[in-house]
């Protein structure tokens, strides 16, 4: 019994120990505060720094020059192109030959039938000559039978009074009369001979001049495709070592201007229109010119239709192929009493609302300035600036909605 009193008066755990010392539960706390701190603290640092550096990116934008506002014709579209002429021919023989000889060379004005070159004939004359021969022979064969048939004649009249006289028989009458008329026969048999050498002498002289290359018009010689010695035909043959062509001429009266122009902006152009033309030889030549077909056909590859312009002065420095920046103009614009003339012209997209009043952003030194505008009506695709803006001006046409007044910006290139 006293042992079972021991057992149940051991030492019980203490609870007690298991306790946080309450200067170490606050001292915890201040840490986890401390951290969160420090977090919230770099979070306002980066987010400042992103702010800052936004702020001093510099935005890109695109600028336009204010153009002059002329008293003319507006415009409605530009386009380019190239100087075609109508009428470009590459003369070629029409028949397969040697070169002999070359009468002409590149920038030559030649006349129509002007012989540019001659090709060995020496074949076909031969074969001309041979009809000739033949043709010959044949007229004298006729002539013979003439001969024959003026006797045969003086026999059958003899025949035919000794018949009458009966001193003669039928039989010799017949004979007579047979043989001339199988001489008249043979003498009708060769006139057809001869109209048939005749024919096959106009062959052979066809070949004879289609050895002779001559120009189809009148122009002016921009290439020269061959030489003496070179052979030349009408089809590519001999791996390349074969000319298909003898020259190539153009006549510069029928010169004209081939451009493309968007098949959205078609409906702007109509035949007869004043077109304005500007060689990109001559920039400061400004040449009337006006719309002469627009081909009824459109390029589905590059929506595209093409249209023809004729000049109205053609000048020798016009030449084949140049570059050429056209202008089609519109009617001329009508005046209103007491309306301020435009002084400039700009893309619309330039043209910003600012609470109301119509506002533009030009650049200066890499810096945009903010200048008020007043507004006009549309010519073409441009707007009239009546007051605010001069020509030559930079709009900015595309850029952030927030540009501020003396902000520096870098344009696009």
């Amino acid at each position: 019994m006293a042992q079972v009193s021991t057992t149940s008066n051991s030492v019980k755990p203490d609870l007690g120990s298991l306790r946080i010392d309450e200067g170490k539960r606050r001292g915890r706390n201040t840490g986890k505060m401390l951290g969160a701190f420090a977090a919230i603290l770099g979070l306002a640092v980066i987010v400042t720094g992103a702010v800052f550096a936004f702020r001093n990116q510099t935005p890109v934008v695109e600028v336009a020059a204010a153009q002059k506002a002329t008293a003319g014709r507006p415009t409605l579209l530009n386009a380019s192109g190239y100087v075609t002429p109508r009428r470009r021919a590459t003369v070629a023989a029409k028949i397969t030959g040697r070169v002999t000889g070359v009468f002409f060379d590149e920038g030559m004005h030649v006349p129509q039938g002007f012989v540019l070159a001659r090709l060995d004939d020496s074949d076909v004359r031969r074969a001309f000559d041979s009809a000739v021969a033949d043709r010959n022979a044949t007229e004298a064969q006729s002539a013979d039978f003439q001969v024959q048939l003026k006797n045969a004649e003086i026999e059958l009249h003899r025949a035919q009074e000794l018949q009458a006289a009966g001193v003669q028989s039928q039989q010799t009458l017949d004979n007579a009369r047979t043989t001339a008329d199988s001489l008249r026969a043979k003498i009708a048999l060769t006139k057809q001979q001869v109209a048939a050498s005749e024919a096959r002498i106009q062959e052979a002289q066809q070949a004879v001049n289609n050895c002779v290359i001559r120009a189809p018009f009148d122009g002016i010689i921009v290439s020269k495709d061959a030489q003496v010695g070179e052979m030349v035909s009408p089809i590519s043959a001999g791996g390349g070592f074969t000319r298909t062509g003898i020259a190539t001429i153009v006549d510069m009266n029928s010169n004209e201007i081939e451009v493309d122009v968007n098949e959205a902006y078609i409906a702007r152009v109509v035949p007869g229109q004043p077109v304005t033309a500007v060689l990109d030889a001559y920039p400061d030549w400004q040449i009337p010119s006006k719309v002469r077909t627009v081909i009824p056909t459109a390029d589905r590859q590059k929506a595209t239709v093409k249209v023809r312009i004729s000049f109205l002065e053609l000048d020798p420095r016009i030449l084949p192929d140049m570059g050429v920046k056209v202008t089609f103009l519109g009617d001329a614009p009508v005046e209103k009493k007491g309306e301020a003339a435009p002084s400039a012209l700009i893309p619309p997209d330039a043209v910003r609302d600012d609470n109301g009043k119509k506002i533009v952003f030009i650049v200066r030194d890499g810096r945009v300035e903010r200048r008020a505008v007043t507004t006009g009506g549309m010519r073409g695709a441009d707007l009239e600036i009546l007051a605010g803006l001069n020509a030559g001006d930079s709009v900015v046409v595309k850029g952030p909605g927030n540009l501020r007044d003396g902000q520096a910006v870098e344009i696009k290139k």
